[in-house]
Formats: structure tokens, C-alpha cells, sequence
């Protein structure tokens, strides 16, 4: 006797309540406990550099978790934070962000970091995201993938000290700047 197995799509996340702690990854509802400060304080680093950068300079928008990213059917994730520059492909709507986003950072934690580094890399690269930025607050890394023809390729990184570039963004960010006030 073979079990079935239930895969979720959109329609289904969305009738989960709001303020639910789940993502929607390849058709299964993954539960994403709450981040811990660590996370929270690299976060805000981050988004700050990118609000001088991006939204300050009318450049496009800057979105922040918790907040909706459709991708296709079996897909909805709220990425700690995303990047849709002037002309991006993607659209905000009320609900959400309808398709890639030039760049999507994910801050990963022990809870989460399997499905950032795995399966959620690999769709953000079928979808067609720019850049996709991965920081360990407890490493202390960052890395930047840049998405080329043969797929997700490292052009950045640094762990502990040192800075990264995005080269989609024209911008550098030191690490020190990121891991501020991020005590372990």
C-alpha cells in the first residue's frame, strides 16, 4: 500500500491564516520558526546599506520579511529581503512579489539554512533571480552568487572580516558593517 503524499500549491498558502510561520517550498508547507536576534541585527545592517543605496537613490525598492515572494506554483517564500531595481520583471502587488527579484538575500539559521542552501537556491536560480546573497550571522560569512548561463556562480565572499560586491548593485559591503552589534 502506497501512501500519497499531499503537494500544496499558492492556492493553498494563501488560505493559510495571516502571520502563519510557513513558506511553501517545491509544493510541501515548511514551517520557518521566528530568527533569532543575531539574525535580526545582520538583517537590519544589511537593509540599511541597501535603503542608502537603492531606495534612497530612486534606484527601485528594497522589501523586507515578512513579505511574500510568488515565484510559480509550488513556490511562495518571504526571503529575508529582496531588491527589484527600476524595470525589474518582477511585480509588487498587494499580496506579495510576483516573480524573480534582481536580488534575494537569505540570512540563514539552523532551522532554515537546509532549504536556503538547497532547494530554495535552486529555485530562485530556475526563476531567474540576479544575484542571490547567503549570510551566516554564527559564521560570520557572506556570499554572492550571481546567476550566469550554466547557473548559480560564487563571484563574492568573505567570512570574518573583509568585504563583498555585488556587481549588479555596484556595491561593496564590508563585513563589519554587516555583523555590527552581532554578538555570539
Amino acid at each position: 500500500m502506497k501512501l500519497i503524499e499531499k503537494r500544496y500549491t499558492v492556492e493553498d498558502y494563501e488560505k493559510l491564516p495571516e502571520g502563519s510561520p510557513y513558506q511553501l517550498i517545491e509544493g510541501e508547507l515548511i514551517m520557518s520558526p521566528s530568527p533569532s536576534f543575531e539574525h535580526f541585527k545582520s538583517q537590519r545592517n544589511i537593509l540599511r546599506k541597501l535603503f542608502e543605496t537603492i531606495l534612497d537613490t530612486g534606484r527601485g525598492e528594497v522589501i523586507f520579511a515578512p513579505f511574500d515572494l510568488y515565484l510559480d506554483e509550488q513556490n511562495a517564500y518571504q526571503p529575508d529581503l529582496m531588491v527589484l531595481l527600476k524595470g525589474s520583471t518582477a511585480k509588487i502587488m498587494s499580496k506579495g512579489v510576483y516573480g524573480a527579484p534582481d536580488v534575494v538575500v537569505e540570512i540563514i539559521s539552523p532551522s532554515t539554512a537546509y532549504y536556503d542552501l538547497t532547494e530554495k537556491k535552486d529555485v530562485y536560480e530556475r526563476a531567474g533571480v540576479k544575484e542571490f546573497w547567503i549570510v551566516d550571522p554564527l559564521r560570520r560569512s557572506f556570499e554572492v552568487y550571481q546567476n550566469t548561463e550554466e547557473g548559480f556562480k560564487l563571484i563574492s565572499k568573505a567570512k570574518e572580516k573583509g568585504k563583498v560586491t555585488s556587481e549588479l548593485l555596484g556595491l561593496e559591503i564590508e563585513l563589519s558593517e554587516v555583523f555590527e552589534g552581532v554578538e555570539l
